[in-house]
Formats: C-alpha cells, structure tokens, sequence
C-alpha cells in the first residue's frame, strides 16, 4: 500500500511541476521575444528492494523553443526585430553578457539604451548610449544613427551598432530573468550576417491553444493522481477493519 501511495504522491508532485512550467509559457504568451521551455514525462525504475516493474514518471525540462514568433509592425523608431536567426546582445543586471530577442527598446534619461524589461542594450564599446538629437534611426545591421540637435537632416552621423550575435543555440541556457547565456560565461562574437527589420517587435512564440491544451491534460493527470492516493487510503481503511474482525 506505501508503494501505490508513493507512486501516486510522485506522479502529483511531477504534474505540478509541469503545470508550472505550463503556466510559465502562457503567461508570457505576449511577452515580446519570448522562446517558450519544453518539457516531457519520462519513466524512471526505481531502485531497490520491490516489484522490477515499479517506475516513476518524472518531468525533464529540455531545453528552450528556438522557432520564431509572428512579427507585429509597429512604425515606432526604436522597435527592432530579428530576421531569421540571431539575438541582441544586453546587459543582465549582474553586469554579465546575456541575450534576448526581445527588441522593444527605451531610451533612458541619460542616453543608454534598454530594453523593455531594462536591459542595457550592448554595442561595439559597451553599453549603447544616445547623445541629445533631434532623430534617431536603426539600420538593418544594427547601426544606430542620429541627427544632433540644432542640425539638419544632411549632418546624420552614426553613434553605435548594436551587436548582434548568432550563437549554436543547443548552446544556450535560459536563466531565471528569461535572458539567455552560454555556459561558462561564454561570449558569442558579433556576426555581422545577423539582420533586423526596424519598426516591428517579434512576439511570444507560444502556441496558446495547444498550452491551453496541456493544462487541461495536466489537470486531470494530477486529479488522477489524487484518486490514486485516495483509493490507497480507502484500501488501507478496509484492510485494517478486516484485521480488526480477525
């Protein structure tokens, strides 16, 4: 009875973690940039003294979805979006190199410039900073020019270029602020071949129905599991009163 009770009770403690992951991806269904995490239930023996057959489903996180996200035209002049492969390079707020494809970026008071989340965006030099100016404009490779104050529309001169890098994605970590790394503090080299389209933002890649979908499944499979746990008590009850009448 122990044995029917523990498996039920970690198959529970499985689903919530999937749930949890689940629910992750559908509430960032319109984060901007968004790669949504994978997981899967796989079955583990379990070891020692017992029935061979025993196994436990337990859930793996592998990895992150790598597909692209729909493109939303915006016109604004500092929302930029990947074309095909590629991330933008930012600062994590532990002052480590990390990236996103999150290109809905701010200027702040001082010039830097961010992110939505507040990221400091990374160029050739370091952090992007925008001096004073009238305009400002993202090329396609990611050069940033400007047209400073007081001046006319023929004195366009170029600030900075935001770098853009291509690493091997089966390389790259998410961590708990959603940004992504390589392992060991690896830094990906700016790869010119990387492309954006200015004035467009890539939305979430979450597929909402099918995640909608998942968690109905895993709301029955933890019900389930729970029925289980319940079956084992009400097993146990009878067996002792039948123990009782002995």
């Amino acid at each position: 009875m122990d044995e029917m009770i523990y498996l039920a009770m970690t198959g529970a403690k499985q689903t919530e973690y999937a749930q949890t992951i689940n629910s992750n991806n559908l509430a960032n269904a319109s984060t901007t940039g968004f790669r949504a995490d994978l997981h899967a239930f796989s079955s583990v023996p379990i070891d020692g003294p017992g029935v061979e057959t025993r196994v436990n489903a337990v859930v793996d996180s592998y990895g992150t979805d790598f597909s692209p996200g729909p493109l939303a035209n915006t016109g604004r002049d500092l929302d930029i979006a990947i074309k095909g492969e590629g991330f933008i390079a930012v600062q994590a707020p532990d002052g480590t190199e990390a990236y996103t494809r999150a290109g809905d970026l701010r200027m702040e008071p001082g010039g830097l410039l961010t992110t939505g989340a507040g990221h400091l965006v990374l160029g050739n030099g370091g952090p992007v900073a925008i001096p004073p100016s009238t305009s400002l404009t993202i090329g396609n490779d990611g050069t940033v020019s400007i047209v400073p104050i007081g001046q006319g529309p023929e004195t366009v001169s170029q600030v900075d270029r935001i770098k853009l890098v291509n690493p091997d994605v089966s390389r790259l970590q998410k961590g708990p602020d959603g940004l992504l790394r390589l392992p060991d503090g690896e830094l990906a080299d700016a790869d010119a071949s990387v492309e954006i389209t200015p004035g467009a933002l890539e939305q979430s890649n979450v597929n909402v129905a099918k995640t909608l979908v998942n968690m109905i499944e895993l709301a029955r499979q933890y019900e389930m599991q729970v029925n289980v746990m319940k079956s084992a008590e009400e097993n146990a009850d009878a067996a002792a009163s039948l123990m009782r009448l002995g």
